[in-house]
């Protein structure tokens, strides 16, 4: 079959109508690019704004987060008020609570005075019987809601001052963290821990901190915002 010759008027017609095709495609390529551009445009900047949410979200959560220690408990009893600064302290620098151990018969000046034959420690230190010191309160309101208690004593004869033995012994600490600290002049804190986790027989007790009688608060907070 022999080729037909194209005139030059039907070469320029169909030139032109190649020409309004190309420029057509052009454009629509031209226009769906830019669609396309600014359709990825305005996703990148959505997921950047719920990135930037998301992050705001969590920093917010972090922050009001509860510490490991749960509720908490500082319960203490205190002879000569050194107990009682230490606890205080560590009640402030954790946002806990305070409980003070009170017998019903306080110690005077000259009951604490060990120094003194016959003097009111000298005598319970020496007959274990006379050691059942009722308490005011034995257990604290709302013990039950706490999940950590933090309980402080002076040390008497390498040992936890016998005050605290009937709150010890009185409560039921199923299901919490109980963490000693003691105060004292010169003696550690010895195995007054480990008795009275044995006294108790109940809750996860942990290994115990000793202050100095004077010891400074921020060296009290320090150590409560370590635990």
């Amino acid at each position: 079959m022999k080729d037909t010759p194209i005139s030059r008027r039907g070469f320029l017609g169909l030139a032109a109508l190649t020409a309004m095709s190309a420029t057509s495609l052009l454009a629509g390529c031209a226009s769906g690019g830019a669609s396309s551009s600014s359709s990825a445009a305005a996703s990148a900047a959505s997921a950047s704004a719920a990135s930037s949410a998301a992050s705001s979200a969590s920093a917010t959560s972090s922050a009001a987060a509860p510490t490991d220690l749960g509720k908490t408990l500082v319960a203490y009893y205190s002879a000569s008020g050194n107990t009682r600064a230490a606890a205080e302290e560590i009640a402030t620098a954790l946002g806990a609570d305070t409980f003070e151990i009170t017998p019903v018969d306080p110690y005077s000046t000259d009951d604490l005075n060990w120094t003194v034959d016959g003097s009111r420690v000298n005598m319970e230190h020496e007959d274990e019987s006379l050691r059942d010191i009722a308490l005011e309160q034995v257990t604290p309101d709302g013990f039950a809601d706490y999940d950590t208690v933090i309980l402080g004593y002076p040390i008497w004869w390498a040992i936890a001052a016998w005050p605290v033995d009937g709150f010890v012994s009185g409560n039921d600490f199923t299901g919490k963290t109980v963490i000693p600290f003691c105060t004292s002049t010169s003696s550690g804190i010895g195995q007054s821990g480990e008795l009275l986790e044995e006294l108790a027989g109940t809750g996860t007790w942990e290994e115990g901190h000793r202050f100095s009688g004077n010891a400074p608060a921020d060296e009290v907070q320090a150590w409560a915002k370590s635990l």
